[in-house]
Order: C-alpha cells, then structure tokens, then sequence
C-alpha cells in the first residue's frame, strides 16, 4: 500500500523501540529478564505490525494490523508500570516513555480510523 518509512508514526515508534531496548540494558541481571523480553518485543511489535500492514492488500487488513500495534503499545504501557512499580526505572523515565507511549497509541488511533475512513468512501 504506501512505504512505511513515510509514516510518522513509524518513524516515533521506532524511534521509541530504541528506546525502550537501551533503558532495558541497564535493569538488575538478574530477575527481571521476562520484564526485559516482553517489554522489547511489545515495543518492537508496534513497529513491526505498522511496516506489516503497509505491505497489506487492502485498507481493512492494514487498519487489523494497526489495531495489534495499537494493542502493542497498550501493553508497553503496562510493563512500563510494572518496571516503575518493580524500581527498576527511575520516575523521569517512566514519565517520558510513558507519555511517548500514550501519544503514538494515539497516534495509531487516527491513522487506523483514517484508513477505515478511506475505505468505506472507495466503497460508496
């Protein structure tokens, strides 16, 4: 459908994959490695879902694939709380990544509901 690397919303999401993998480097070796594991792969899947769904077919399957990457960083949002509640990350930083989270869900949100827009006009 369109390339991906045009998309801002790819662009703050992988920007925000980065992110997330750098902050994680530094959490305690030990028991935190299943936080670790799902928090990369729950921000590194909003990427993947969005570069998925501009390869799509049609403007439905691309806006399913939005819907998992919104999913996706709904759930980044809950890690982020733990790995504050846990005090492995220090306030200021659940704050920024948290907010950065929250605003590419939105994000996420107009883009999915611009495509099923465009979708439901090319068919009346």
């Amino acid at each position: 459908m369109q390339n991906f690397r045009r998309l801002r919303v790819w662009e703050r999401a992988h920007q925000f994959a980065l992110e997330v993998r750098k902050v994680t480097q530094s959490f305690p070796r030990a028991g935190y490695g299943e936080l670790k594991a799902q928090w990369v792969s729950a921000a590194e899947s909003i990427v993947t879902n969005i570069v998925e769904g501009t390869g799509a077919v049609t403007r439905k399957e691309f806006a399913r694939y939005l819907d998992i990457a919104i999913k996706s960083a709904s759930e980044v949002e809950g890690q982020l709380q733990l790995a504050l509640d846990y005090g492995i990350i220090l306030p200021i930083t659940w704050h920024a990544l948290s907010d950065e989270a929250v605003q590419i869900r939105r994000m996420l949100i107009g883009l999915r509901r611009a495509v099923l827009d465009a979708d439901r006009a090319a068919r009346t």
